[in-house]
C-alpha cells in the first residue's frame, strides 16, 4: 500500500526556506553581539580594576607555594606527622568556633524575625498602600545591599571589639535577603483563601494568621536555615574587624604567617560548616514534610 506524502509548492518552500534561514541568520548575529559585548565588558572590568595578567602568571607559583606551606609544621615536617602539634590550640579554637556558631544562630534569628515582620508589607497581595510597599521595599534593599563586613565595622565603633557587632552585622543583612526571599513566598500564594477570610470580616493579623502562614511557614522555614548556613560562612570572618569568633585567631596566625595554624583553623571551618550543612539539610527536609 503507498503512502501519499504532500509537499508544498516550490515557491511556498523556497519563501519558508528563506524565511527560515534569516531567522538562522538573525540568531547567530544576536549571539556573535552578546560574545562581543561580554567579552568587551570584561576586558573593560579588567582594564578599571587594573589586572596585570603578566603578574598574574608570573607570581602564580607563589599561591602553589604558600599551599604547600599550610601543609607543613615550623619545624618542617607534614603537618600529619604530629597532629597534636597542628591542632595545638584546638580547646581555644573549638570556644571560638563556638562563638561563632552562636553569633550566626543568633543574628539569623534576629534577622529572621525582621525579615518576617516587614515581608508582608512589601507585597503586592496583602497591602495596597503603594508608599508602605515602597519604603519597606526599599529598607530591605538597604539591609542586603550593604555587606555584612560593612555593618561590622560600623558596629565594632559603635559597640566596641565582641561577638555583639557580628550579631548585629549579620541580623541586619539578614532582614534583607530573608525579607526579599519571604516577600516573594508571600506573593505567590493561592489568594482563594485570603480572600474567603476578608469576605467574613478578619482583620490583618487574622488573615495572615489563618490564611496566608500555612501555605509559607514550610518556606520560611527552609530558607531560614538555608540563611543559617550562610551566617556560619559569613560570622567565620567578623573577627577580621574584631567582630568576634573565630575570625580573629585566623587573621592574626596569616599575618604572622604561622602556616600550620591558619590550615589547623581552616580544617576545623570547614569540617563545622559539612556538619552544620548537613544537619540544616536534614532539619530542613523534616520540618518542610511535617509542615506540608
Amino acid at each position: 500500500m503507498s503512502t501519499f506524502i504532500p509537499t508544498l509548492p516550490p515557491a511556498q518552500r523556497a519563501a519558508l526556506g528563506d524565511h527560515y534561514d534569516r531567522a538562522v541568520a538573525a540568531k547567530r548575529r544576536q549571539v556573535f553581539i552578546g560574545l562581543l559585548l561580554f567579552v568587551a565588558a570584561a576586558l573593560s572590568a579588567g582594564w578599571m580594576a587594573e589586572v596585570d595578567l603578566p603578574k598574574l602568571f608570573d607570581n602564580i607559583d607563589n599561591f602553589s607555594s604558600y599551599i604547600v606551606r599550610l601543609a607543613h609544621l615550623s619545624t618542617g615536617g607534614g603537618v600529619w606527622t604530629d597532629v597534636g602539634e597542628w591542632f595545638w590550640g584546638i580547646k581555644r579554637w573549638t570556644r571560638l568556633m563556638g562563638e561563632t556558631l552562636l553569633i550566626a544562630y543568633v543574628g539569623t534569628v534576629l534577622g529572621g524575625l525582621g525579615a518576617f515582620v516587614l515581608a508582608f508589607s512589601a507585597t503586592t497581595n496583602l497591602t495596597r498602600s503603594a508608599a508602605v510597599r515602597f519604603i519597606t521595599r526599599r529598607l530591605l534593599e538597604f539591609c542586603r545591599s550593604v555587606p555584612d563586613i560593612v555593618f561590622a565595622l560600623i558596629f565594632v565603633i559603635a559597640f566596641g571589639l565582641g561577638p555583639i557587632p557580628g550579631v548585629l552585622a549579620l541580623a541586619v543583612h539578614a532582614t534583607g535577603a530573608l525579607g526579599k526571599l519571604f516577600t516573594e513566598v508571600v506573593e505567590n500564594i493561592d489568594m482563594m483563601s485570603v480572600e474567603a477570610l476578608r469576605s467574613t470580616g478578619a482583620n490583618r493579623i487574622g488573615v495572615i494568621r489563618f490564611a496566608v502562614l500555612p501555605q509559607v511557614l514550610p518556606s520560611f522555614v527552609s530558607y531560614s536555615l538555608l540563611r543559617f548556613e550562610i551566617n556560619v560562612r559569613s560570622a567565620a570572618v567578623m573577627g577580621f574587624v574584631g567582630a568576634g569568633g573565630i575570625g580573629q585567631d585566623l587573621l592574626e596566625a596569616i599575618r604572622k604567617f604561622y602556616y600550620s595554624d591558619v590550615s589547623a583553623i581552616l580544617v576545623l571551618i570547614i569540617a563545622t560548616v559539612m556538619i552544620i550543612d548537613m544537619v540544616t539539610e536534614r532539619i530542613r527536609h523534616s520540618l518542610t514534610s511535617v509542615l506540608h
